[in-house]
């Protein structure tokens, strides 16, 4: 496995961690529904992940204006892409919702993996 791979992935755990913190903080504050503090937790984990991977993982030299677009689309595409692959498994093969979460979160620490190495961080 490459580094840039194993610290991308590294980052994506301590997106993670932000973004649960920050639910947990909102919940158990009695700031906010789950819902939207998952929501909140998500916009500050994607948030955490844009700013280590441009410098962390990708040692980027492009503006943020150029960059941050392109990582946004690809987390929303990500997201949506979660959101359709874990409706089949669930509901076309059954597969319990643990399961399914972790073959999914697989498929898409690769997807985003290469297609924030070649496009959004990708060398011009």
């Amino acid at each position: 496995m490459s580094r840039q791979f194993l610290s991308f992935a590294g980052v994506g755990a301590v997106a993670t961690a932000a973004h649960y913190l920050t639910l947990l903080a909102l919940v158990e504050g009695s700031l906010a529904h789950p819902a939207p503090a998952s929501a909140a937790g998500a916009a500050v984990g994607a948030l955490v992940s844009y700013a280590l991977n441009y410098r962390l993982t990708f040692a980027a030299q492009s503006p943020h204006r150029k960059t941050l677009p392109k990582f946004l689309a690809i987390a929303v595409f990500a997201m949506i892409l979660n959101f359709v692959l874990m409706h089949a498994l669930i509901t076309l093969l059954s597969l319990p919702y643990i399961a399914a979460q972790v073959a999914v979160t697989g498929v898409m620490l690769l997807l985003t993996f290469n297609a924030n190495r070649n496009w959004t961080f990708g060398r011009e």
